[in-house]
């Protein structure tokens, strides 16, 4: 069912709003360090003077300069947003050198990416022909939750993009380009085009990317716009190797174990996206993962028919965005083709529960999980606990480790 207009327009409005707070981030991140200034000079004159004498107020003006580095870097991402408000999505496939970096064929889905917090947000598809806000010239100001997407999205450069991520990509990308490998094992590497490769919640691409450098047809979905305008950047308008330099730790000063672990530059990207082999199939569609993938036949007007299109998918940390997970399970089960592998590892975070948006949300164990699918029409195997971290700062004295789920699943029935 086409999205009516009302839906139509409170997606364009959300889009606005998410532009709205790229451009605010100056001001808003800005003022945040100017109140621990403020903090300052509500102690007594000897404290401050010995906080003078460590270097702190120093330290603030280091910030400030960091966040206006930050600044002028988000503000590129912004630069021209009509190109998502106004053109057809499929007019976003131009890399560099010609290969279809971003392209898409549907439009933008509800927000929900996997900056991994309690909170959720969400809202309706979009339209490639959608008509404008209200109120379009009505400034939005951005909530804390907006800012801290945002945030999240800086270090999602640092965990796809740079070399400090590394380590997080062999730990969760690596296991799963060695699992895909070894199902395509009997395929050479001049055959690997003829392979389709699907990876939902793609975030910035960099999974889908180094399955399209091995040779492999691959395609990312993603639907948070956060994630879609800094995708579309880094795939599109990157020229060369550690071109930006972002400071994604100045945001916050607790567990922190010195000045260098907070002002630390990180550059990006560490890899060309456009270094793809000649004739690489590469795209990013943009959208709800159920909506584009989950049509059953042809009669979708807005989506055509994925089943048996796909010989892989691949999800890392995505499971558990599903409001209803068997609706995932039986959606991967469909696209694939007889004998096509699912390869899966990620926490099991559910993103909706106990939201306040009044949407439904299952919230399983793991056993529940794989029980669903060797009755969805799965075999496991290659099943293991993967310990990983998620856009974790390597320097500071606080982290989170996820004892993630891996396995790999191969369409053996249909039911």
């Amino acid at each position: 069912m086409p999205p009516s207009e009302a839906e139509i327009i409170e997606e364009q409005i959300h889009f606005s709003n998410v532009v709205a707070t790229f451009e605010q981030y100056a001001p808003y991140s800005l003022a945040a360090n100017n109140r621990r200034r403020k903090d300052l000079y509500t102690l007594p004159q000897a404290d401050q003077a010995l906080l003078a004498d460590i270097g702190w107020k120093d330290k603030l003006v280091d910030i400030d300069k960091a966040i206006m580095a930050n600044a002028a870097f988000v503000k590129q991402m912004v630069s021209n947003p009509e190109i998502f408000l106004n053109a057809d999505l499929s007019a976003l496939a131009e890399g560099n050198d010609g290969h279809d970096h971003n392209g898409s064929n549907t439009g933008f889905g509800h927000e929900n990416s996997h900056s991994h917090s309690t909170s959720h947000s969400h809202c309706q598809p979009n339209h490639p022909n959608s008509p404008k806000p209200i109120n379009p010239n009505k400034r939005y100001r951005p909530t804390d939750f907006d800012m801290d997407k945002l945030r999240s999205t800086l270090k999602q450069f640092v965990r796809d993009w740079s070399e400090e991520g590394k380590g997080e990509r062999d730990s969760c990308y690596k296991p799963m380009i060695d699992a895909l490998l070894d199902h395509f094992s009997g395929v050479s590497e001049e055959q690997r085009s003829n392979i389709r490769v699907l990876v939902p919640g793609a975030g910035l691409g960099r999974l889908a990317y180094e399955i399209a450098h091995l040779g492999f047809a691959c395609q990312g979905n993603e639907f948070s716009h956060y994630m879609l305008l800094a995708s579309y950047f880094i795939l599109n308008r990157t020229e060369k190797i550690n071109e930006h330099t972002i400071y994604p730790y100045v945001h916050s000063l607790s567990n922190m174990p010195d000045r260098s672990a907070l002002l630390r530059p990180i550059m990006l990207p560490d890899a060309l996206p456009s270094d793809l082999p000649e004739g690489s199939d590469f795209s990013l569609v943009a959208g709800d993962f159920e909506e584009i993938y989950g049509a059953e036949e042809n009669n979708d007007r807005d989506h055509e028919s994925q089943v048996g299109m796909w010989d892989a998918v691949l999800t890392c940390f995505f499971v558990d965005t599903a409001k209803n997970v068997i609706n995932y399970l039986r959606v991967i089960h469909r696209i694939l083709k007889p004998g096509g592998v699912w390869i899966n590892l990620g926490p099991l975070l559910w993103h909706w529960e106990n939201n306040t948006t009044n949407d439904p949300s299952i919230e399983l164990d793991v056993e529940e999980v794989k029980t669903l699918c060797r009755k969805i029409g799965f075999q496991l195997s290659n099943e293991r606990t993967i310990d990983t971290t998620y856009t974790n700062n390597t320097q500071a004295m606080l982290g989170y480790v996820y004892h993630t789920e891996f396995w790999t699943a191969t369409k053996i029935s249909d039911n």
